[in-house]
């Protein structure tokens, strides 16, 4: 009977950390349950967001790799502008796509708060850059030029 290739040349053992049982591995390497977070805590976490970052948003992806076209427009407006800001990417929990929905009471991603303050998403970001508003509120904010 033909044994497969790993196993003809790995002996009785098998080939190299791994067992009959699975790997061997270090308990570091070990694959980890992810830690769930409760609504009350995803809306703490936005809270402490907010309030901590002059200038935040919460995108689909990151600012470096934007997974949205609307996304990236908050993305580029900011960074054309200079400013500094924090992201967090909403793809990456659901409770936390939902949470930030809920904590705005606005429907849609990406959500872009200054100095804890609300301000809108994609569309508004835009009229408010093309009128001048978001320099003057940006400049008024804690928000740092890079």
């Amino acid at each position: 009977q033909r044994q497969p290739l790993w196993r003809a040349s790995a002996g009785a053992r098998g080939w190299r950390g791994f067992s009959e049982s699975g790997f061997d591995s270090h308990d570091d390497f070990k694959p980890q349950a992810k830690k769930t977070l409760e609504m009350k805590d995803v809306h703490e976490l936005i809270d402490k967001d907010v309030k901590e970052n002059p200038v935040m948003v919460y995108m689909k992806g990151t600012p470096n790799m934007p997974q949205c076209g609307f996304s990236n427009q908050v993305v580029q407006i900011l960074k054309h502008m200079g400013y500094d800001f924090r992201a967090r990417n909403v793809l990456q929990d659901d409770r936390l796509r939902q949470g930030v929905k809920e904590y705005s009471d606005w429907p849609t991603v990406p959500q872009v708060y200054v100095d804890g303050d609300f301000v809108g998403g994609c569309d508004i970001m835009i009229d408010l850059y093309k009128t001048g508003e978001l320099e003057s509120m940006l400049k008024e904010s804690g928000a740092k030029k890079l």
